[in-house]
């Protein structure tokens, strides 16, 4: 049957959609390797979302997304790679399966074993990679209307770490035109490398208008935040937010918009004021200053048990958090 498909495929045939009934896990096409029991289960899940900082990954988050589709089975997907979260995931107990899905063309995405094998999970995590393939590939097609069914209809726990937390946000930096620097962000934040994705992907009701960035003091990300965030106010949103997530840290956000940080770095919680910057535009330096008070920020330190909280509804932390503000002067970010 798999090499039917890759014929058909390799055709250009069209085929005619089949029910998820039809599908076991190991028919679809995009799949490279599954652990556990084969045989789809169905189990009660409940919504819930991982922003995943990136590099080692934070058992604790794992396993508290685990909690809320227990027993059920779990898919990653990814557009490079291998299968190292099978082993990984399924040694942590409590889920019936590990499966994952190598989406890395639109053929991929468009082959209806692909969009009705992850419709199937009771888990859905995006693995890093390069998120500008995850929204060129996937983007516009059934791998697309599957993650919001999840979200949506099946209210399954969904997450992702770096790029796969990138592209979870109402706005996204989709790095269609490569990476982008805080220094080059700040110099230039219509620089082209400046892709920020408003909507039209993965929809998220608690995560609209804000967007995730991860490796982030592990790699100087601040900077480069705060100017998406100028841009944000700058193309009309009236309060643009970000979570950004250092490495070995996860942000897990329950049913309710309750956030709990996971892990040994920290996260931070943006909140672009309700000015917009005095200058940000096409080949000028930024300037957000106000007062210097731009954007707010509220630092969450991590802990193996999610001690740090925080209300994604009222903005406000529900734990002690150390907060701040930023700003931008002439292209240099300061934080005090």
């Amino acid at each position: 049957m798999r090499l039917k498909f890759t014929l058909f495929l390799l055709l250009g045939i069209n085929f005619v959609p089949i029910s998820e009934a039809q599908i076991l896990p190991s028919t679809a096409l995009a799949s490279i390797g599954i652990t556990g029991d084969t045989t789809d289960v169905q189990v009660p899940t409940v919504n819930a979302y991982v922003l995943g900082g990136g590099s080692t990954d934070v058992k604790e988050a794992l396993q508290w997304m685990i909690e809320r589709a227990k027993g059920g089975d779990v898919v990653i997907i990814r557009a490079s790679g291998a299968t190292g979260y099978n082993d990984f995931i399924y040694g942590l107990g409590g889920v019936n399966s590990v499966e994952t899905l190598l989406i890395n063309s639109r053929e991929l995405a468009l082959h209806p074993s692909t969009a009705a094998r992850i419709r199937q999970a009771e888990l859905l995590f995006i693995a890093g990679g390069d998120q500008g393939n995850y929204v060129k590939f996937w983007q516009d097609t059934p791998v697309e209307d599957a993650i919001n069914y999840l979200i949506h209809v099946k209210k399954a726990p969904v997450g992702g770490t770096s790029a796969g937390c990138a592209v979870l946000g109402g706005v996204s930096f989709a790095a269609l035109n490569d990476g982008i620097n805080s220094v080059e962000a700040l110099t230039n934040p219509f620089d082209p490398k400046m892709t920020l994705l408003n909507g039209g992907f993965i929809d998220i009701p608690v995560l609209k208008n804000i967007i995730t960035d991860t490796h982030y003091s592990n790699r100087s990300r601040h900077g480069r935040h705060l100017a998406f965030l100028a841009r944000m106010k700058t193309d009309g949103i009236k309060k643009p937010k970000g979570i950004g997530v250092d490495e070995k840290t996860s942000v897990c956000i329950d049913e309710k918009g309750i956030a709990r940080v996971f892990g040994s770095q920290a996260a931070y919680f943006l909140l672009g004021g309700a000015r917009k910057p005095e200058t940000c535009e096409e080949g000028k330096k930024l300037t957000w200053n106000r007062k210097k008070q731009a954007v707010s920020v509220v630092k969450i330190a991590a802990t193996p048990e999610g001690a740090g909280m925080f209300d994604l509804n009222r903005w406000k932390p529900l734990e002690t958090g150390t907060s701040g503000y930023w700003f931008a002067e002439n292209g240099v970010l300061f934080e005090n």
